[in-house]
């Protein structure tokens, strides 16, 4: 029986800062290649691969120079979103790491009419599903609340939505407070 001898693993050849750099480049625009990005998502992926903080700011510096990483147009990208309400743009921001001005000014300039629209159009598409339930009120706000949608374009979307179907469902009872 011949016995094989044990491999002893090479040590690695040290690589050169500009290799580290174009490796870490390259990665980072593997990552944007996927989905954009905000400089705090690309940020954290870099800082995995590399213990160098510098290094990491010189590859995110130049990722933005060329216009790969913006965070505008990850916002703006977010803030055009129909299927869902201004809570839920800003919730995705901020989870997101986009400084709180630009969230501002993404929520700012959402059209209140368009996004009552959006809840109604969402609404209508799922109507008979909810229409079926013990409450459908309920379930319907409660299914455009999960969306992020504001509680006067939910009640407009229901009265509307409800109205169309041929139910009679208005806002709820604040009869007692008047």
């Amino acid at each position: 029986m011949r016995r094989s001898r044990v491999d002893v693993p090479a040590e690695k050849p040290r690589r050169t800062p500009q290799e580290e750099r174009d490796d870490l480049l390259a990665y980072a625009f593997r990552a944007l290649g996927g989905r954009a990005l905000t400089e705090s998502e690309l940020r954290g992926k870099l800082e995995k691969r590399s213990d160098d903080p510098d290094l990491v700011q010189t590859v995110l510096t130049r990722v933005q120079e060329l216009g790969y990483q913006d965070d505008a147009h990850v916002a703006r990208a977010e803030g055009s979103r129909t299927s869902v309400g201004r809570h839920r743009v800003r919730q995705t921001l901020k989870r997101r790491g986009v400084p709180e001005p630009l969230i501002q000014e993404t929520v700012a300039a959402r059209d209140p009419d368009q996004e009552a629209e959006s809840a109604r159009t969402l609404l209508e598409r799922r109507w008979p599903a909810l229409a079926r339930k013990r409450d459908p009120r309920a379930s319907a706000y409660a299914f455009l609340a999960r969306r992020g949608f504001g509680g006067d374009a939910i009640w407009a979307a229901i009265r509307e939505v409800s109205a169309a179907a041929g139910a009679e469902v208005g806002a709820p009872e604040d009869d007692a407070d008047e």
